[in-house]
Order: structure tokens, then C-alpha cells, then sequence
């Protein structure tokens, strides 16, 4: 059985530092060791304090997560391998790979993809999870303790699934991030101060989701509870939500993300 308290994370980009944050700020911060040939500051930190072990002897780890770019995954499979010997567990953070895909290249079938998003740095994200056929229910126990300090789990699920979910919990802080973009930016172009533009949009979109957070109504009825007929916020929906607006917008974007989940994995064969 692997064990969650020893793992190696290969890969510390942006999600890989994301998970690692979750981690090592949770109650039980795991035996963590992490591969990247080119850490970022925080990593080197990290490393500094005795908070994790940065770039050790590769030999068989209990848990291996990987969690770098699926177009650079071919070229790392071999330095990949050494990591894993017959009772590893591997996680793959990649979107787009297969979990047969990542079988045939790793000569492992004990693998576990998982699609995390990036506030489970600060405890408040969801990860996805859809393990290969031969995983045990133990496997799959672990990792969903690993992933709990990140924040809501959910899964297992059917891979098929998981490439559908990612596209709006996976993707979907860009589009928030977006969202308090643009609303800034107009704003701004209305003749608000751009310090001031962005403070109202961002403090919006948080205070929203707290309070969205916190009720139990739906989006849907939230939203009309601030909507007077023929008032402002009507105008503004108005267009929002239009023929050409943000519901047909949501889902060419969610079929772009999917499309393009299968073009990564149609790349790897």
C-alpha cells in the first residue's frame, strides 16, 4: 500500500507549487520531495527550511505526482520511470493523457489522473479525480486524503467525465480571473480610476462568491433576487445574456476546452 505521507512531485509550475502550497499548509504535511530542474524561488525556499526535499536520488517512490505539460511528457517519460517501481502509485496532473496512454508509456497500471484547480493553494479548490481499472479501493482512499487539504474532492469518476468536469473546474479560475478583467477594464473605460476599477471587481466577484458560497439558493434565483424588472442590473443582463451572450459563449468555450483535450491525447498516440 503507498503510503500519502512520502511523495515526489515532479513538476513545481504554477499548479505543481499550487499543490504543494495545499500541502505543506494542511494538518498533516506529507514526507514531500519534489523534481524540477529549474525550481522557482518558492520551491528553493521551501527546500532551504527543511519543508521538503528538492531534486534527491531518483528510486521507486510510494507516491509519484506528475505534474508538468503533457507536450513535454514524451520527452521525460525514461527520467519519469525511474521513479516507479512495482508498488508506486502514480497521480498524473496532465490533462489530455490518457490513463491508457500513461499505462503504456510508464509500464504501470496503477495510476490515478486527478485535475485539480489552482485555489487548492489556499484550501479553497476542487479536484477532479478518475483512476485506471486495476487501482485498489485503498489507492484510491489515499489520494483522496492527499487531495482533501486542497479543498472539495470529487470523484472517482469515469475518465470521460473527468475530461468534460475539467473544462470548468480545471479552466474555470481563468475564466473568473477573465471576468474581474474585463469588468475592470470597463469600468475603467467609463471613467473610473484603474486602481479603483479594479479593487470594486475584484472585492465584487469575492464577496459574490461567498455569498453564493454561504446561501442555499441557487446561482440562478441569487441572480434574480438582485435584478429589479427594468432596472440597471436588467439593462446590464440584458446584454450579457442575449442571443450571442455569455450562456452561448460558456459552452463554445467548455466545447473548445474539451476539443482540445482531445487533441492532446490524439498527439501522444
Amino acid at each position: 500500500m503507498s503510503s500519502a505521507k512520502s511523495i515526489v512531485l515532479i513538476g513545481a509550475g504554477r499548479m505543481g507549487s499550487a499543490l504543494a502550497t495545499g500541502w505543506l499548509s494542511g494538518k498533516a504535511s506529507p514526507d514531500l520531495s519534489i523534481v524540477d530542474p529549474a525550481p522557482s524561488e518558492q520551491v528553493q525556499n521551501w527546500a532551504d527550511a527543511g519543508k521538503l526535499v528538492l531534486n534527491p536520488d531518483p528510486s521507486p517512490a510510494g507516491i509519484v505526482v506528475l505534474c508538468v505539460k503533457p507536450q513535454i511528457f514524451p520527452r521525460i517519460v525514461e527520467s519519469v520511470k525511474v521513479w516507479i517501481g512495482p508498488k508506486t502509485l502514480v497521480v498524473s496532473v496532465m490533462g489530455g493523457i490518457r490513463l491508457g496512454q500513461l499505462t503504456d508509456r510508464l509500464e504501470t497500471p496503477r495510476i490515478i489522473r486527478v485535475m485539480p484547480n489552482t485555489p487548492g493553494a489556499i484550501g479553497k479548490g476542487v479536484a477532479l479525480m478518475a483512476p485506471a481499472p486495476s487501482v485498489t479501493k485503498t489507492d484510491i482512499e489515499v489520494v483522496q486524503r492527499l487531495l482533501k487539504s486542497l479543498g472539495r474532492v470529487e470523484g472517482p469518476m469515469d475518465e470521460k467525465m473527468l475530461t468534460v468536469a475539467t473544462g470548468i473546474s480545471g479552466c474555470g479560475p481563468a475564466y473568473v480571473f477573465l471576468l474581474a478583467e474585463v469588468m475592470a477594464e470597463a469600468a475603467e473605460a467609463e471613467g473610473v480610476p484603474r486602481d479603483m476599477a479594479m479593487r470594486l471587481a475584484v472585492e465584487t466577484l469575492t464577496g459574490s462568491a461567498a455569498l453564493m458560497a454561504a446561501s442555499d439558493e441557487t446561482p440562478g434565483a441569487l441572480r434574480k433576487a438582485v435584478t429589479s424588472p427594468g432596472g440597471i442590473t436588467q439593462a446590464a443582463l440584458d446584454i450579457l445574456m442575449d442571443d450571442g451572450g455569455m450562456p452561448l459563449l460558456m459552452r463554445k468555450a467548455l466545447r473548445a476546452a474539451i476539443t482540445r483535450d482531445r487533441e492532446l491525447s490524439r498527439d501522444m498516440d
